[in-house]
């Protein structure tokens, strides 16, 4: 069995399209930039998005994009927009949307574990000597 070498990467969201910069992450959790990417392998790396309450969506999508959250009971559906979603809670956008580009599969729910989001530009993975890229 190969060992896999992990990198943190820091990815500053601020003023990127929410779409684009999901599948930018998503290639980097699996793996898909380095040369020994397999697909049924965990080869990517860790990756800290910052600034997630900057992120924008293009045309109207702030107000005519919904976030569906049912409850399991009986007239629990609640839905909000992506502007109350953004402004509440800027990482369930972001896990969201990069949840959309990974298989559906055991694997992608240990991929997505290695996503860390944070509203804010500062963060604590500081000790993990993370390396800034551009997206």
């Amino acid at each position: 069995m190969q060992k896999t070498e992990r990198t943190w990467v820091v990815i500053d969201l601020e003023n990127k399209v929410l779409g684009r910069a999901a599948s930018k992450i998503a290639d980097l959790l699996r793996g898909k930039d380095k040369a020994t990417y397999t697909p049924n392998a965990d080869t990517g790396n860790f990756v800290v998005a910052i600034n997630a309450g900057k992120v924008r969506l293009t045309g109207r999508k702030m107000d005519e994009k919904l976030y569906h959250h049912h409850s399991g009971y009986p007239g629990g559906l609640k839905t909000r927009t992506a502007r109350e979603v953004i402004d509440k809670d800027p990482s369930r956008a972001i896990r969201e949307a990069v949840w959309g580009m990974l298989p559906k599969n055991t694997l992608s729910r240990h991929l997505l574990r290695k996503l860390k989001i944070y509203a804010g530009a500062e963060h604590p993975h500081l000790a993990q000597n993370p390396t800034q890229k551009n997206i």
